[in-house]
């Protein structure tokens, strides 16, 4: 990021219906590209809500009218994710015509006329001449981020053992589960971690359920282990940069994809169930030397590298590119 960004510094905008998840995709993409953002939060609601994303904004929020959330002068770009914020990019595309380049992250299930470039997993199964995907999502743990971050380590990180592996736990969702027995393996696989004297880091997510906490909280008491379960400071981002391994549970594609940002070896546990699209994304992972399956037990740490997956900086490129192409076709945009 800097100067030599074709578009560093320009005017953006996130289209956010509040999700801390969609706007770290579009801030990812925004922070690659250098730009300066304004965060656009919307709120609709009843019938407006409802049609989303095929209908239109309500009439009385005045899309464009001077004074509104929405009004000139139109940012060079502007992103959208989630189904509400859809009508909001397609009205801003129709308004600030070629003035602004509009990108929708995730597939919102509307044509491609909504906005001028669509960004997808690659596991997902939209295509078109508008479409951009990337094996991993983008998120905010670029490589200076994560370098500045190991530039200045936490006490309680740095008295850990080595070597230090961040363990990043999902919790059930539609594809996946986590009964007792599965519970139990997770809790044994973990502890055979500390028992070759690695240093743990754990996390869990507001999908984690209450047997799995507990599980996990009296292994902070037999281990020593840092464990966050959602109380005080997020260590999230101080945990991917100091970890030197990774154990990951299947049921989360973006905690594989945030830890491939790393380069260091990600081992992931599979839980009860699963999906043909999480198969196809962690056989992918494998295939690049990304992950290893987690064994029952661990009787050793290996280690193996590769390079970090940044999807941020791979979006931002195309984005670039298209840009520019479009500029040279159009005398006197800027």
């Amino acid at each position: 990021m800097g100067p030599e960004r074709a578009m560093a510094g320009a005017k953006a905008w996130i289209i956010s219906d509040g999700k801390a998840g969609h706007e770290a995709l579009c801030l990812g993409v925004a922070e690659a590209l250098g730009l300066e953002v304004e965060m656009k939060r919307i709120r609709p609601s009843g019938v407006w809500k409802a049609m989303a994303p095929w209908g239109p904004i309500s009439p009385a929020e005045r899309f464009g009218r001077n004074g509104t959330l929405f009004a000139p002068p139109w940012p060079r770009i502007a992103f959208a994710a989630g189904r509400t914020t859809t009508p909001y990019i397609r009205a801003l595309k129709r308004r600030a015509g070629l003035k602004t380049y509009t990108v929708v992250m995730l597939d919102p299930k509307t044509g491609p006329a909504t906005a001028d470039l669509f960004w997808v997993p690659q596991h997902d199964k939209r295509r078109g001449a508008n479409v951009v995907t990337t094996l991993t999502a983008p998120h905010r743990f670029s490589p200076r981020r994560l370098a500045e971050l190991r530039a200045a380590p936490d006490a309680a990180i740095a008295a850990l053992g080595a070597p230090r592996v961040a363990v990043l736990v999902g919790g059930p969702n539609e594809r996946y589960l986590y009964p007792e027995p599965v519970i139990q393996r997770f809790q044994d696989l973990v502890r055979s971690l500390s028992a070759l004297g690695a240093g743990l880091m754990i996390t869990t997510s507001r999908r984690t359920p209450a047997p799995l906490v507990a599980a996990l909280e009296a292994l902070q008491r037999e281990t020593g282990a840092l464990l966050w379960t959602g109380e005080g400071p997020n260590p999230y981002a101080a945990f991917l940069s100091h970890a030197d391994a990774f154990l990951v549970t299947a049921d989360s594609v973006n905690m594989a994809g945030e830890a491939a940002a790393t380069g260091r070896p990600i081992y992931v546990f599979e839980p009860e169930g699963g999906a043909e699209k999480f198969k196809v994304f962690h056989a992918a992972l494998h295939d690049l030397g990304v992950t290893r399956p987690a064994p029952e037990r661990f009787e050793s740490i290996e280690t193996w590298s590769y390079p970090a997956l940044d999807a941020a900086q791979s979006i931002a490129a195309e984005i670039e590119q298209r840009w520019q192409r479009r500029k040279s076709l159009l005398t006197g945009l800027t």
